[in-house]
């Protein structure tokens, strides 16, 4: 399934919605260092920020996204999540209103729904020029 998937066919409302505060996280308690922004696909820690942003804003309008922008959506979700150093790491609890019990389940669903979107990016790089 490469082509463009919006989030509603996929996730339900409240997997979009935990997607959408991993993804503002970025803009609080995280601190990515400019080769993390790398690698989530953006050019530097300010890129990734404006990229959070943009993906949130799809996320709530349920815009079609890429198979592309949906591995960038999980993989920064999952590193904000559990990264100390990097992400929100052990405030996600208190900075988001999810508890790392429900996190965990739910992201191993997310996982799995994204499944056949995500399968012709697995192990490719994110980033815009690889």
């Amino acid at each position: 399934m490469s082509r463009t998937v919006p989030p509603g066919e996929i996730l339900d409302h409240d997997e979009i919605a935990l997607l959408r505060r991993g993804l503002g996280e970025w803009g609080g308690p995280a601190r990515p260092s400019r080769s993390l922004a790398v690698a989530l696909g953006a050019e530097d820690p300010a890129d990734l920020l404006e990229q959070c942003g943009r993906l949130r804003s799809a996320l709530a309008a349920d815009q079609p996204l890429a198979p592309l922008d949906w591995a960038r959506v999980l993989f920064a979700v999952e590193i904000v999540f559990a990264s100390d150093l990097q992400g929100s790491g052990v405030d996600w609890p208190t900075t988001t209103g999810y508890s790392d019990q429900e996190t965990i389940t739910a992201l191993r669903v997310i996982q799995r729904k994204l499944g056949p979107v995500l399968r012709d990016v697995y192990g490719q790089s994110l980033s815009r020029n690889p």
